[in-house]
């Protein structure tokens, strides 16, 4: 199935300054999420960003948090997203069936609001190049879970480029720089 700009709602997860330095390759996640962002920006896709305990962890580090201002930022402490009624009715509210997720931890909370948005009937996306743990095998681990669920295991282009869904036109052209 096409990942629709239309359809989409992008969650970003537990993005925070506490926790990208202990992530395998935050720059590479933190440039491919800030990219998700702006496409999502640029095609009218909403966007959601959570803060898992942001007085122990930080807020949303700044790479993604310029990029990201003016979305809501929630806080929780659930490791499913889902399992906190506000996020969960913001993500109902949005009236999206695809939700692209991208965050940190892969195999913790991603893994887990992956899991009760398939429950709840959402057609769940990971970008896995954008998706982060401290260890490979737990980042594995957590891809290998997700795709036998029947969850799309992604990259930030494969998203990007579905949303877009064609050549020429303004938004392609806007894009395209960010990109390359």
């Amino acid at each position: 199935m096409l990942i629709k700009a239309g359809e989409s709602l992008l969650l970003v997860i537990d993005m925070q300054e506490r926790l990208v330095p202990a992530m395998l390759a935050p720059a590479r996640t933190l440039k491919n999420t800030a990219l998700l962002v702006e496409a999502a920006h640029e095609l009218d896709v909403p966007v959601l960003l959570t803060e898992q305990y942001p007085e122990g962890l930080g807020p949303t580090v700044p790479e993604v948090a310029r990029v990201a201002s003016g979305y809501p930022v929630f806080p929780k402490l659930h490791f499913s997203c889902m399992q906190d009624t506000a996020i969960a009715g913001a993500v109902e509210a949005s009236g999206r069936s695809q939700i692209v997720l991208a965050g940190m931890e892969a195999h913790i909370c991603v893994v887990q609001t992956a899991a009760s948005l398939l429950e709840d009937g959402y057609e769940v996306f990971v970008a896995s190049d954008a998706t982060a743990s401290r260890s490979a095998e737990s980042e594995q681990a957590c891809l290998h879970r997700l795709s036998a669920a029947g969850v799309g295991i992604v990259t930030t282009e494969m998203v990007v480029f579905e949303w877009l869904a064609k050549a020429g036109t303004a938004s392609f052209k806007k894009m395209l720089p960010r990109i390359k």
